[in-house]
């Protein structure tokens, strides 16, 4: 095992605030200062998410404001809120969304908000390749957590007690921000980090609108939960709905052997991630790294030749990360188990 030690500037250990504005317009452009300053320390302000309220809600109505995290994936606008305020899975999936450069219209269904490009389409769908459509299937998302994630055990996966607490080692330096859990699942660490109240906002994202239920189904008795900052989104990996810079942690548990292009999500989890942010993903080596050279040898050309899902070795993923840009990168290894962590410039 290898470990890194890194610091992150004062300016990184913040909340958001978010001061109310009102009488704005769909069409509207808010012009908020970027940072401001209290006893020395620098701190993002984002702008608010007061929202117009339907009347059948029984809420007073407020104006249309531009939501504080989202962005349109089709050009990375701002989008508009309408809806109930605040930051949470009832008043997000309440809310209607509308991106003011390209004038597209994003909804919940029902649990989650839908931010992938396809969103609306009638006629147009769109899929992956099997290793990220399996997981679509809502038989797949029911025993994701009834029995198939217990079974990572046997490669080496600590469980996800353990592995979120060395998540949460790593996340330190963004205590207070932004996390974004992406290929979320069931949801079985979205609702450790909400839980953990250590975050003023997490996403929990998926590509699977099955996953989203089955998370929406585990937290939907918890108020603990159900009322936090936390919303369920679902995006593609490789387009993320957030600004360039906006985001303090990214998590991606069990993940990167299932994306169609890791190249391109890592490349996006760098560009929506702060100076100094941080990015944590664990995954299946494609072949443990006490094997004997001649059987890593033969199981890398096996992978090479097409298994369903892309494993790779401790060599390439430090290479990927690295070459998308990403700093100040360490790993842990127990069998073919790896968590690995590194930060935007």
């Amino acid at each position: 095992m290898t470990t890194t030690s890194t610091s992150l500037s004062l300016n990184h250990h913040h909340r958001f605030l978010v001061p109310t504005q009102r009488g704005v317009s769909w069409n509207s452009r808010l012009h908020v200062p970027k940072r401001f300053f209290s006893g020395g320390f620098a701190s993002k302000i984002r702008a608010s998410s007061a929202v117009a309220v339907e009347p059948e809600l029984g809420t007073p109505a407020q104006d249309a404001t531009e939501a504080e995290l989202f962005a349109c994936p089709i050009c990375y606008e701002p989008l508009m809120r309408k809806g109930p305020s605040g930051f949470n899975v009832p008043a997000i999936y309440r809310s209607g969304f509308k991106c003011r450069k390209c004038n597209k219209s994003y909804s919940s269904k029902n649990t989650y908000l839908d931010l992938t490009v396809t969103s609306g389409t009638k006629e147009y769908s769109e899929s992956k390749p099997t290793r990220t459509e399996l997981f679509r299937s809502p038989v797949v998302s029911f025993l994701y957590e009834r029995g198939w994630r217990q079974s990572f055990n046997r490669s080496g996966f600590p469980g996800p007690d353990e592995e979120f607490n060395m998540a949460q080692e790593y996340f330190k330096v963004a205590e207070g921000g932004v996390l974004i859990d992406v290929s979320c699942g069931s949801g079985l660490f979205s609702r450790k980090f909400a839980k953990s109240e250590v975050y003023s906002r997490v996403v929990a994202l998926d590509f699977s609108e099955n996953m989203l239920r089955q998370t929406y189904d585990f937290i939907k008795t918890d108020d603990s939960i159900l009322n936090s900052n936390l919303a369920l989104v679902r995006a593609d990996v490789s387009r993320l709905p957030f600004f360039s810079g906006s985001v303090d942690a990214v998590h991606a548990g069990a993940a990167l052997h299932c994306w169609p292009s890791p190249s391109n999500a890592i490349a996006e989890i760098n560009r929506i991630l702060l100076s100094g942010g941080v990015f944590v993903g664990t995954t299946f080596l494609r072949v443990s790294p006490t094997a004997p050279t001649i059987l890593r040898s033969l199981l890398q050309s096996a992978g090479q030749s097409g298994l369903t899902y892309s494993f790779f070795t401790q060599e390439e993923i430090e290479d990927l990360v690295t070459a998308c840009g990403l700093v100040n990168y360490t790993s842990k290894v127990q069998g073919s188990f790896i968590m690995f962590s590194a930060q935007k410039r």
